[in-house]
């Protein structure tokens, strides 16, 4: 049975820090807002693809650190701990997926299609931290996490790739 949530006051998008944490809107959608967060991500991803792999790993550090406070902050103001409207984790996650890869759709696909996998199953220990650990720093850690084995999986699909 599906969590219900009260609506979100209006207030809530007085404050920058909530609209990164809900993806500039995005996680607001009824159905599947982690899934509509990362597809709201591919852009903005895409975008830091196109820098060279230091500035993009910088960016992404970036977006983590701004992400334990905007989730935190966002998670308090709601008094709610993962709320599933707050999909900036999915960016970051999303992010992390796509670390050294090609600037195809092909594996913006393909990242999108393992770090949804992989986010939304919580296989061992992606679960375990998702449970045991709180706050900003909860909310973002199963997805990063979950971009660093979707990032595996990612780069394990490009190797079976060339070797067939």
């Amino acid at each position: 049975m599906a969590k219900h949530y009260p609506p979100l006051p209006i207030s809530i998008w007085r404050h920058p820090a909530h609209i990164l944490a809900f993806g500039f809107g995005s996680g607001l959608s009824p159905k599947a807002p982690g899934t509509v967060g990362t597809l709201a991500a591919v852009p903005f991803v895409w975008l830091a693809m196109q820098y060279s792999l230091m500035p993009y790993l910088i960016i992404l550090l970036a977006a983590a650190l701004v992400g334990i406070y905007v989730c935190d902050k966002t998670a308090r103001d709601l008094r709610v701990h993962d709320h599933p409207g707050i999909v900036w984790d999915e960016f970051v996650g999303y992010g992390i997926t796509l670390i050294a890869a090609p600037d195809t759709s092909y594996a913006l696909l393909l990242a999108f299609f393992w770090f949804r996998l992989f986010d939304i199953a919580k296989p061992w220990p992606i679960r375990v931290l998702d449970a045991k650990v709180h706050g900003g720093w909860g909310i973002m850690l199963d997805d990063i996490v979950a971009g660093l084995f979707a990032w595996v999986a990612v780069q394990l699909s490009y190797l079976l790739w060339q070797l067939f």
